[in-house]
């Protein structure tokens, strides 16, 4: 995670504990009966609809997600033009030593099709068959997150109506009401907290780093196949540096005169034609 978002999340959460605290009394907030009632439902509900095997590789993805930082596309592009440049000086099958050196498993998959011979239509269907399924276990992942997330408001209501129903059961007695009343109202609370606070960002942290791991493995694709066509370098980094935003690209527009010069227009030139766009443009809207 970068400095910012830990910075932003640290002052966020902050102002929102300070909102907890003001009142002066934290342990209002906290009733064993609403935790039990919330999260034991919500466990048991997200059992009851996904395996064993699937809440742990959420829990695996989620890890991943926060601790393993996801390279940049500028970092992916390097690589693979230093191996184009490797394949164009020492022959393609030199690949092969340096295919471990990688740590993204995609491009380790790319580089053995490359090295084992396969044709362009087969390693584009190798590697698109390989996004599509890493698509559908990420979006597998992130649905159950969703669920979980939905889940605990939910129980959060259970929790609600059973201490409302201890209120009524308790009509005459004190005690009974103001031991009803932490419950009903925390249940709630703790459903609103966590499912807002912790699960669906969760859910939204997953599908960003889907999709920028899917860009860089269309990156990676890309700049394989084009390996494998034995691609010039220089037109490999301009078309792979297509997938970045102009903020990220290191080569420069082609400036103005040099357009000028490469298709023999003079200033004159560009004159007429501006006078003669304007002349059309004032022409059409007498028209109109």
């Amino acid at each position: 995670m970068k400095r910012k978002n830990l910075i932003g999340i640290v002052l966020g959460s902050g102002l929102f504990l300070s909102g907890f605290i003001i009142p002066g009394n934290l342990a209002l907030y906290f009733n064993l009966s609403g935790w039990l009632i919330v999260f034991g439902g919500t466990a048991a509900a997200a059992l009851f609809s996904f395996k064993a095997e699937q809440m742990e590789n959420v829990v695996r993805v989620l890890l991943a997600a926060y601790r393993r930082p996801v390279p940049r596309e500028t970092e992916i592009i390097n690589i693979l033009i230093d191996l184009s440049i490797r394949s164009r000086v020492e022959g393609i099958l030199t690949l092969q030593k340096h295919e471990n050196e990688t740590t993204i498993l995609f491009l380790r998959r790319a580089l053995g099709c490359l090295v084992d011979g396969y044709k362009i239509e087969q390693i584009r269907d190798i590697l698109n068959t390989e996004m599509y399924f890493f698509r559908l276990r990420r979006e597998d992942s992130e649905r159950v997150i969703r669920a979980i997330a939905d889940y605990l408001p939910a129980f959060g209501m259970m929790g609600s109506v059973v201490g409302l129903i201890a209120m009524l059961g308790g009509i005459g007695d004190t005690t009974v009401i103001l031991q009803a009343i932490p419950v009903a109202l925390t249940s709630t609370l703790y459903g609103l907290i966590f499912s807002n606070f912790f699960f669906l960002p969760f859910a939204a942290t997953v599908r960003e780093r889907t999709n920028h791991e899917l860009l860089l493995q269309k990156i990676i694709m890309e700049g394989v196949i084009a390996i494998n066509s034995e691609v010039n370098p220089v037109i490999l980094k301009t078309k792979l540096e297509s997938f970045l935003t102009p903020s990220e690209r290191e080569s420069e527009l082609v400036s103005y005169a040099k357009i000028r010069e490469r298709f023999n227009i003079h200033r004159e030139q560009l004159r007429v034609g501006e006078e003669g766009e304007g002349e059309e443009e004032r022409e059409e809207s007498r028209q109109s």
